[in-house]
């Protein structure tokens, strides 16, 4: 049997040494998760990992809706530059702050209809839980507003818990949500502005196209602007 070329401790010492840098906190929403429901941050990034893998080498993507950005950086691994965007200036001034250090992520404040960016200047737009929290009037100016800031070949990813799982919802979330869609409405609504668009159901972080009703969670994908 051949001889280890090193020890156990030097090994480790060359492994993990680099990663020993200076902590970074968590935002206000995810470090309640942490401290109330951490498993729940596992299917966070798994839905943007999802993402991040649809958008893969795009130049320019924006986030509708970034929240306290926990999944952010993950769509940042896979293309040059992330304009994440949210109305909550207590979130934007705390990400700018706290990842400083990503230098492809940008932040600004407002909604998706307030902040008047230029039409076709973006390869993807994605929201992660935004959806099932506005007012409903607003589903049709939320999506034709992305599809307008998409290039012709853009595009636009949606995800949102179903509503047939909000039976199942703690009182907390039915309280927020409270604009929330099937496979079938989310789809319907895409369609209004997409010349194509997929539907992917998920059940904790697992992805599948099953039956729709019994999904936890679905996402819609529409692929290039009408």
């Amino acid at each position: 049997m051949a001889k280890n070329k090193i020890s156990q401790q030097e090994a480790y010492h060359l492994g993990t040494d680099h990663q020993f840098i200076e902590s970074m906190d968590l935002g206000p929403w995810t470090s309640f998760s942490l401290l109330n429901d951490p498993k729940h941050m596992g299917m966070v990034l798994a839905r943007y990992k999802f993402c991040a893998k649809m958008f893969d080498g795009m130049n320019k993507v924006i986030e509708v809706g970034c929240g306290d950005a926990f999944g952010t950086p993950v769509v940042a691994q896979h293309v040059k530059e992330v304009l994440a965007i949210e109305p909550d200036d207590r979130h934007i001034e705390s990400n700018k702050k706290r990842l400083a250090k990503l230098k492809t992520i940008h932040f600004r404040q407002g909604t998706i209809q307030d902040l008047k960016l230029p039409k076709a200047s973006f390869d993807g737009a994605y929201s992660i839980d935004v959806i099932e929290h506005l007012d409903q009037h607003l589903n049709d100016p939320f999506v034709a507003t992305q599809a307008e800031i998409l290039r012709k070949d853009g595009v636009c990813i949606i995800g949102t818990p179903n509503i047939t799982a909000n039976e199942y919802a703690s009182e907390r979330s039915r309280v927020q949500h409270i604009n929330l869609h099937s496979q079938k409405t989310l789809k319907q609504l895409m369609e209004k502005y997409f010349r194509r668009v997929f539907m992917f159901g998920m059940n904790d972080e697992v992805l599948h196209t099953g039956y729709a009703p019994m999904c936890h969670y679905i996402f819609g994908m529409g692929v290039g602007v009408k």
